[in-house]
């Protein structure tokens, strides 16, 4: 029997959509728990998010876990946002492989400016309560503080694996850094969280708020964590420093043709965790993609239009539709593309080639593009290992990545 079935009628709906594109649930029935607590007491539950304001525009992977506390919301539940006045200082250590710099509180404030605009563009605010943990971090009695550190070990803190690759490094690791998962469990007792939602690389921390919790004799907070959301080039963890970001700040027009660059493979994944569709539409997309064809086709555009609708409106999106039809001709290509000068040599390795010109995060990206039948030359879909290609046969063609990222090929 699924965990939902044993909730009442009216939470089941509740129930697949928070869980749909989750990456875990912990522990087992906690969010089903949860939402018959609130069911209950008839409350509101308390989800919890940590937040570093980058300052840095927000892209579709950021707003990952944004979506999943909208939808929170959208039940009814409420946002608190945790703002890291007093752990920004220190430094989330999550994932590095050396001491992350810390932040001065000025700086904290200052990178906070624009974020929360962005934010903003994602969630309900009659339902987000902002909050700053320097208010009670900064205020905090060294006996308290002792006597949270009691509730973990550092043979626990060692089994984080960003801190176990260092340690049998012989990197440092700061007992600063061995803090920040205390100070964010800290924070879950302090504003009594229902639910911690964060990325796979937050598992540990959330966790530890669960134990402080239970130490202060509260009902222990469960733990929803989302993929990372791979980039536009089908790869790698969607980033900016890699050039394959969806920014929610991007105008109508690049938010749709980048979603049409996408892989086929990703769009299933995009469907889940970037738009609101429902979990039974989003099956039905992911059955028109694995069909091929003009239905796979059919069902990235809808997924490209749901996207743009979300951070533009409606007209918007129908618009992008039509400009980006506009740009491409019958066979594929782009109209418009852009010169790439060819290197002297042959023949040209195109993997290197796609990488220089910014058709693929890199040779090894590429190569996996060709291979999936992404990649065509004026309209010709090149053959998987095709890798190699006479300087001769691409002088004046158009090399093409999906329906959007193309460069005309010119003679040096």
């Amino acid at each position: 029997m699924s965990d939902d079935q044993s909730l009442p009628p009216e939470l089941r709906d509740a129930y697949e959509v928070l869980a749909s594109g989750a990456a875990q649930i912990l522990p087992t029935g906690g969010l089903t728990e949860r939402l018959l607590t609130a069911h209950r007491e008839k409350r509101p539950l308390r989800v919890k998010l940590g937040i570093d304001p980058s300052g840095s525009d927000l892209t579709l992977g950021h707003a990952v876990v944004l979506r999943k506390l909208r939808q929170f919301q959208d039940f009814g539940h409420i946002a608190v946002l945790v703002v890291g006045g007093f752990t920004g200082q220190v430094g989330d250590p999550s994932g590095r492989t050396a001491t992350r710099a810390a932040q001065s509180v000025d700086q904290v404030i200052a990178n906070a400016k624009g974020y929360f605009d962005q934010v903003m563009r994602i969630l309900d605010p009659e339902h987000t309560e902002v909050v700053n943990n320097a208010d009670w971090l900064g205020t905090m009695r060294l006996a308290e503080m002792l006597d949270y550190t009691r509730q973990i070990t550092v043979a626990q803190l060692l089994e984080r694996d960003d801190f176990s690759r260092r340690f049998a490094a012989k990197q440092p690791i700061t007992l600063s850094e061995f803090f920040y998962p205390l100070l964010q469990g800290i924070d879950s007792v302090e504003i009594h969280a229902d639910i911690e939602l964060g990325g796979t690389d937050q598992t540990f921390n959330n966790l530890v708020g669960r134990e402080l919790q239970r130490s202060r004799g509260q009902a222990p907070q469960a733990v929803l964590t989302v993929p990372l959301l791979v980039g536009t080039d089908g790869v790698e963890k969607m980033g900016k420093s890699l050039d394959n970001y969806i920014a929610i700040g991007d105008s109508a027009d690049e938010q749709f043709g980048k979603v049409m660059s996408i892989p086929d493979s990703l769009v299933g994944m995009y469907a889940r965790l970037c738009t609101t569709m429902h979990p039974r539409d989003v099956d039905e997309i992911e059955k028109a993609v694995a069909s091929g064809g003009p239905a796979a086709n059919a069902a990235k555009r809808r997924v490209a239009r749901e996207i743009v609708t979300l951070y533009h409106d409606a007209d918007a999106a129908r618009a992008a539709e039509a400009g980006f039809d506009a740009r491409f001709k019958p066979g594929g290509t782009v109209d418009d593309a852009p010169p790439f000068p060819l290197g002297p040599d042959s023949p040209v390795h195109l993997p290197a080639l796609m990488a220089a010109a910014g058709l693929a995060a890199s040779s090894s990206a590429a190569r996996r593009l060709i291979d999936e039948g992404a990649v065509r030359l004026d309209g010709a879909r090149l053959d998987p290992k095709r890798y190699d290609v006479e300087r001769a046969d691409l002088v004046g063609a158009i090399l093409a990545v999906g329906k959007r990222r193309a460069v005309r090929l010119t003679d040096g």
